[in-house]
Parts: structure tokens; sequence; C-alpha cells
């Protein structure tokens, strides 16, 4: 038959159910027994039925669609990110509605009420500004990624630990200064424990430390500005002396290293460079960087793994509440390369 023109009538009379048991079957599976629903899932096959996705959505309100708010994409760890959770379209089937954080609160509350308007069925969040006890209040399912996550499901990477082994690393390269460079981080971001690790290995073990903590900006052209600034520091404060730079991300590692070649022509024994995320950059800069790699794939496909499993739930006649939140931690994998000797 024309898979256009294949209705609900005809499956009924191919299979001797009634209409009503066919739209049951596209709208609440789980009223039909496992018999009945391989029943009509042949048919379909033989069939060649084509469904109409919109007239799901406008029957059952379940659009197949996720909404993920982003809070940039000049660092390239949120790039791949994104890239890595659009991958799970594959595997999970759902598809996605993005939109990009500005970092104002109103706005993005803006943007969640168009993807509820949307029909979403869950939400990745990844941005800071909107608080989790809020976003616990829409009352879908929701999953972050490396955000304050008190009130909501969450997915991230092991900060404390992968600070841990970026600090032990640099310290086997014999420098005489340790430093960490990042923004201002709050506590409860998951990311605060690439600032604790750092310290409590270095005060633990007794290295020589500096921490630097300050705006880095919020584009290409800011970072490298805020890079060169904090170079031109150490380079007046440390005259000499073997520097350890533990960067908070790849992207600052990458900024720092450029701008160190633009002055020696190389990366001088003077300086060693440990980046953290393992996105593209690492591998792919002037001289490959080693890093803490969080693992992105990975991530992606937990949080996704989490998020369907919440919606799949929802979906069921009898859909249980959740009763306690789900917290799920990856370990990094140090990755060494040319930074480090």
């Amino acid at each position: 038959m024309d898979k256009k023109k294949v209705t609900f009538d005809d499956i009924a009379k191919y299979t001797n159910f009634s209409k009503t048991t066919i739209s049951r079957y596209f709208n609440n599976p789980d009223s039909l027994t496992v018999e009945n629903q391989d029943i009509i899932a042949q048919a379909l096959i033989d069939l060649g039925y084509q469904k109409n996705k919109l007239a799901k959505v406008l029957a059952n309100g379940k659009s197949e669609f996720v909404g993920i708010i982003i809070p940039n994409l000049y660092l390239h760890y949120y790039a791949e990110m994104l890239n890595q959770i659009l991958n799970t379209y594959k595997t999970f089937g759902y598809k996605f509605l993005v939109f990009k954080s500005n970092g104002n609160a109103e706005t993005e509350r803006g943007y969640i009420q168009e993807l509820l308007a949307y029909k979403i069925e869950g939400m990745i969040i990844l941005s800071h500004v909107i608080p989790s006890s809020e976003l616990a209040s829409y009352e879908i399912p929701i999953v972050a990624i490396e955000r304050e996550d008190r009130y909501i499901n969450s997915v991230n990477t092991d900060n404390y630990m992968g600070a841990v082994q970026a600090t032990s690393l640099l310290s086997k390269s014999s420098c005489d200064v340790l430093v960490h460079v990042n923004s201002v981080v709050a506590k409860d971001i998951p990311a605060y424990g690439r600032i604790q690790g750092f310290v409590d290995t270095c005060k633990e073990n007794g290295f020589r430390h500096e921490l630097i903590l300050r705006d880095l900006g919020h584009s290409p052209q800011e970072i490298h500005k805020a890079m060169s600034e904090i170079h031109e520091h150490l380079r007046i404060k440390y005259p000499g002396q073997k520097m350890g730079l533990f960067m908070s991300t790849d992207t600052y590692a990458n900024s720092m290293l450029n701008i160190i070649f633009r002055e020696y022509g190389s990366l001088p024994e003077g300086y060693r460079i440990v980046g953290f995320d393992d996105s593209p950059i690492a591998s792919q800069a002037i001289l490959p960087i080693s890093t803490v790699g969080q693992q992105i794939d990975k991530i992606a496909y937990e949080a996704m793994e989490l998020l369907v499993t919440q919606m799949d739930e929802r979906k069921k006649r009898r859909p249980k509440p959740q009763t306690e939140l789900i917290h799920k931690k990856i370990t990094p994998v140090l990755i060494r390369r040319e930074t480090t000797g």
C-alpha cells in the first residue's frame, strides 16, 4: 500500500482491532497487552505505515523534543558537549531545541517558557544563572551538567580528582611554582572542585603555588586580553623560574600557549601547561596540550540516558514519582601531551 495513504482504519481492518485500540497503541501503548502491541507493530511493518509525527504531538502532547540551554559556544568544552548531546539522537531518537544563554536570568526564563510552549519532554541545562530550586518548579524532567544541582538530577565530572591529577603531573616537572588560573567560581558549582583540588594538593605536599581567580572574559578577544595580562604578571613575578600552569579549561590553556609561542617561538623550558576538558582544541593546538579529559562523550550520553529514563517513566500509565535525586559523577582521565615535556 502507499505509505502516505495508510490510516488507522486500514490498520484496524488488517488486525481486526478497533480504531480505538489502534489509537491506544500510539498514545498509551502500556494500556495494551504485549501480545497486542506486537500484532499492531507487525501490521505497521506489513502495511508500510509512515506515522505522522505532527499528528502524534497534537494527539498526546508528546513532542519527542528536548530543550538545551547552554551558556556559550566560545569555550570549546560547551561546543563539544553540545555536539556530543546532539549525537545521541541515533541512540535515543529525541530531537533538540537549543538556546544559547547570555547570562541574563530573565532572558533564560523567557527561553524556558518558549521551550515549554513547544511541548518539550525534558531539558538539559548547562547554564548557571537560574537556581536549581526554580528549575525544579517547572515539573518536567531536567538533568544538569556541571552546574549547581541541589534540586535536580545531574551528571558531572569529578573535578576535584581532575585537579589532583593535573597538579600532581605538573609537580613531577620540577616546577618552582605551580599556578592555577580560573574564573571566580561559587562553591556549589561542581567546577569549584578544580580550585579546591589544586589548593589541597599544593598544601598537602608543600608545593609553592599561586591561585589566580578573576574574570577571564566572555569572548575570544576578552579571553586573549585576560591571558596576556596574566602572562605578564607571571613573567614579572617569577623571573627565571619554572612555572607549572594549571588552566581551568583547554580554551584558556590554548590561549596562554599561543601568547607564549608568539613571544618565544616555542614553549620554553620555564613553562609547563595542563588544561581541563580534552575538547578538540587541546589535541589540535600548535603544541598538543596535556589535559584532564572530562570524557565529554560519556557525560553527554549519561545525561541523555538519565533524562530519557525520567521521560519514559512519565509516559507510563502509573508513573512512579522520583523519591531521590541522582547525581552521577564521571571519572576524569589524565592525558599527557607535549606541554608537560
